[in-house]
């Protein structure tokens, strides 16, 4: 039995969307028949999930929260002895997310065929990534499904939450700096042409930062079509050149060379790599596959290549520290906990440790990084004005001179 997705017409025309489970597609119509709707498409749903790639199906996306919810119902479920095909049923009974519930029961089909859960996972590679498939297969063979659902739940909300709270550091910051850039555009077009102009028809000689002004205002007026243009071109290159594999990898290991942001950039893989690692090892998922799925969490490039060659090195014997501290890009501490655990032979916990120690350390730098970012705008923005302000009074000071 298995689940499909369906496209039908009521007795009034109008169309309605769901999902039903059945033998086969032409089960499905044939219940939809009885019940008065005419199928327009049945499909697979875990077809249809398989070839989306990413892309949002019966009306929405699965986001990081609604999948963290999931896992978390889960493995409440899975902790008090339901079956694993019906906790499957009941979660998706209670999400009213249409491809949430479309994948639930694509699970449970597999589920009902005789699949783990963890095979149904890695049936979905674009919502479940390799984190999820290793860890849950790990769950399974040891007996504690429950324990690790839970523990991956935790690790997709602290990813969540860490997430946000960088959106939310950035939004003030962004706004206000949109917000500059307008006023001195509008102040530059519309504002210092008229009031400089009453200086102009007096003949007067116009201070050299009066003149810088007029010029960057008539160079704004004259071309901020093709400006517009340019910056729109600009930016369509940069995106396209960050398709490509070669430009993306300077690009990334440029990142990590600018000063704060570069920090930040470092924190926040080092943070997801120990964090990844900490759990893989605590499911008990050998050290050697811990690494490569750590390393394929990680978003800078030149970070991920150094952890797959400090993969390779502890294939051939190397310790975990000692081949993590030869890439230079991991914090000193982060290698001292796993050497010590490595040594007292608590590596799972020393892994605990240094996440806990990494996200920490993360959080005192976006904290700082943006207390101090936001005031720096306001002052830059003050500056420009009170440059364009003085502008605009030098000569009216030397006229008074003049005058005196």
């Amino acid at each position: 039995m298995g689940a499909y997705e369906y496209i039908a017409l009521n007795a009034r025309g109008a169309e309605k969307k769901g999902i039903m489970e059945g033998d086969s597609s032409r089960q499905i119509r044939q219940q939809l028949r009885e019940q008065n709707l005419i199928p327009l498409k049945v499909e697979e749903a875990a077809k249809r999930e398989r070839q989306q790639k990413g892309k949002n199906t019966l009306g929405g996306g699965v986001s990081i929260m609604a999948l963290a919810l999931m896992t978390r119902q889960l493995a409440t479920l899975s902790r008090t002895g339901t079956p694993l095909a019906d906790a499957l049923a009941t979660v998706g009974r209670q999400t009213d997310k249409p491809r949430m519930k479309s994948l639930l029961m694509a699970l449970r089909a597999q589920v009902l065929e005789g699949h783990t859960l963890a095979d149904a996972f890695a049936s979905f590679p674009n919502v479940f990534d390799n984190l999820y498939v290793a860890t849950v297969r790990a769950g399974e063979h040891s007996g504690h499904l429950d324990v690790i659902l839970e523990r991956l739940a935790e690790y997709t909300e602290t990813r969540q939450q860490m997430r946000q709270k960088v959106q939310m550091a950035l939004l003030y910051p962004l706004i206000l700096t949109v917000m500059a850039i307008a006023v001195v555009s509008a102040l530059l077009a519309f504002v210092v042409p008229q009031v400089v102009q009453v200086f102009q028809n007096n003949g007067q000689a116009l201070p050299w930062l009066t003149r810088a002004l007029i010029a960057s205002s008539d160079f704004l007026r004259a071309n901020y079509p093709y400006l517009i243009a340019f910056i729109a071109s600009i930016i369509y290159l940069f995106r396209w050149l960050m398709k490509k594999e070669p430009f993306r990898l300077r690009m990334h290991r440029l990142v990590l060379h600018i000063p704060v942001i570069g920090t930040l950039v470092q924190g926040m893989n080092t943070a997801r790599m120990a964090r990844t690692l900490s759990i893989l090892s605590a499911s008990s998922v050998p050290l050697l596959d811990a690494m490569h799925i750590s390393a394929q969490v990680l978003t800078n490039i030149p970070m991920r290549q150094s952890v797959e060659q400090a993969t390779v090195k502890v294939r051939e014997g190397t310790s975990l520290a000692l081949a993590l501290e030869q890439s230079g890009y991991f914090p000193p501490l982060l290698i001292q906990l796993i050497s010590g655990g490595e040594a007292s032979g608590e590596l799972e916990q020393m892994l605990e440790h240094a996440a806990i120690s990494q996200e920490r350390e993360l959080n005192s730098i976006i904290a700082t990084l943006f207390g101090l970012l936001e005031p720096l705008i306001i002052v830059a923005m003050g500056g420009v004005v009170l440059i364009i302000v003085l502008a605009i009074l030098l000569p009216i000071f030397e006229m008074n001179q003049l005058v005196h």
